[in-house]
């Protein structure tokens, strides 16, 4: 039974209307949620001759992508990975929206909101070729090809995007809290529809060894790199970093409605708060977590018993496991509705981690199938939730999910969605 005193009767007025998706377990909807139910793990070991080897045991890669399918040729050379997931994604996505600017929206109503880190495997680069060759071994190219905002500009630049555009830099909460943002606008009117994600090209030495230096990453799993990512299990001891992008194309029921465009679901509310506790660890009380939630709620219309499913942040770390699960369990209470962190599959993804998640939260609402927690053999009693594990749990009638994600700086972002409430809804 749904709380009255959370409950509204107004009509969603935000849809996702398109996803695109770069992982290390596929780009398509249904590779992503097959490999989720099925455990098809994207984790390996890295190149035993490459520059990662002896950094790291296991980390998700995802599959090489032709840059010149987003860019002209000339320009391949003067961009990071990231932003090349990112136009990929983005391209992905508003093919899937069916969405041509333009001509199915005004330039000027369309915005787009990218994020993450920027293309740091590039800075890194450059430094060494300035060691190595002096001041003029510098590319006059670097800041177009490293910015954090040039993913957002590259996307605006191909697909004549003219509106809003921006780029949040909230660590693991980046692509959450790229898509609240992008609802604040939808719902403010100043825009019909807003590109929103992230992309993050993590793994080259120096971010992979000061990870490793902090002793954040998963260890003593070279022999099974597919279970050294392990959420709220007993044995868990650390991440394992993926690379990836996930945008979503959000749009204003009234748009998509005009258009004729069916939506995969309604972004209903999301939450923001900052656990002002530490730079890199959670609140161990998950105060701060659990207000967010409480806040997405509240920002949604609907009590803690409409929520049929958690996709939790779940990095396999042991406090931030920890806290989390405490968190869920303040707001939920016993009757906590089920959790599963799909992270044992494709790694911690940094900031995109947020927007991919938000896209498996979205397609087991819709298809009432909800993903496992894989790995998750021994649960910690201190993380005691309603774990999906060991095979995906069948849900037909949940009518609303939530997806957290938690970020160093204590930025804590929690987006709830609903069944689509618009005149068409897409098949999945």
């Amino acid at each position: 039974m749904s709380d009255p005193r959370h409950t509204t009767t107004r009509r969603a007025d935000v849809v996702v209307s398109g996803m695109g998706l770069v992982t290390p377990v596929g780009s398509s909807a249904d590779e992503v949620m097959a490999a989720m139910c099925d455990g098809r793990s994207g984790l390996v070991r890295p190149d035993p001759d490459g520059p990662l080897a002896g950094s790291l045991e296991t980390a998700g890669f995802a599959a090489p992508i032709d840059p010149t399918s987003v860019l002209p040729a000339p320009e391949t050379r003067l961009v990071d990975r990231y932003i090349v997931m990112a136009m990929r994604a983005a391209a992905d996505a508003l093919a899937d929206a069916g969405i041509e600017v333009g001509r199915d929206v005004d330039p000027y109503r369309i915005g787009v909101i990218l994020s993450g880190n920027g293309g740091l495997a590039t800075l890194e680069a450059q430094v060494v070729l300035r060691t190595q060759r002096g001041r003029l071994g510098v590319s006059p190219y670097l800041l177009p090809a490293m910015l954090p905002n040039m993913s957002a500009a590259r996307v605006a630049i191909r697909h004549g995007i003219r509106g809003y555009s921006s780029s949040i830099s909230t660590a693991c909460a980046a692509g959450a809290q790229s898509v609240g943002e992008g609802l604040r606008l939808l719902r403010a009117d100043e825009a019909d529809v807003v590109v929103v994600g992230c992309s993050e090209a993590p793994l080259f030495p120096t971010l992979v060894d000061t990870f490793g230096n902090a002793r954040a990453l998963a260890r003593g799993w070279g022999d099974d790199p597919t279970g050294a990512s392990r959420p709220f299990d007993r044995r868990r001891n650390g991440l394992v970093l993926g690379e990836g992008a996930g945008v979503l194309v959000l749009e204003r029921a009234e748009h998509a409605d005009a258009r004729g465009a069916a939506g995969y679901a309604d972004v209903l509310g999301w939450g923001a708060t900052n656990d002002a506790h530490h730079p890199t660890t959670p609140r161990p009380d998950g105060a701060g977590a659990a207000a967010c939630m409480r806040l997405a709620l509240r920002s949604a219309g609907v009590g803690p018993d409409d929520i049929g499913y958690v996709n939790a942040h779940g990095t396999s770390t042991r406090l931030g496991d920890r806290a989390e699960a405490l968190a869920i369990r303040e707001v939920f209470g016993e009757q906590a509705p089920p959790v599963s962190s799909t992270k044992a599959v494709t790694g911690h993804l940094l900031g995109a981690s947020g927007v991919v998640e938000s896209a498996v939260s979205v397609l087991a609402l819709r298809r009432g199938l909800l993903p496992p927690t894989h790995n998750l053999d021994d649960p910690d009693p201190a993380c005691e939730l309603d774990h999906v594990r060991k095979g995906p749990r069948a849900a037909p009638g949940i009518s609303h999910v939530m997806s957290n994600s938690f970020g160093f700086g204590g930025h804590n972002i929690s987006l709830v969605y609903g069944l689509p409430s618009t005149r068409l809804a897409r098949a999945v």
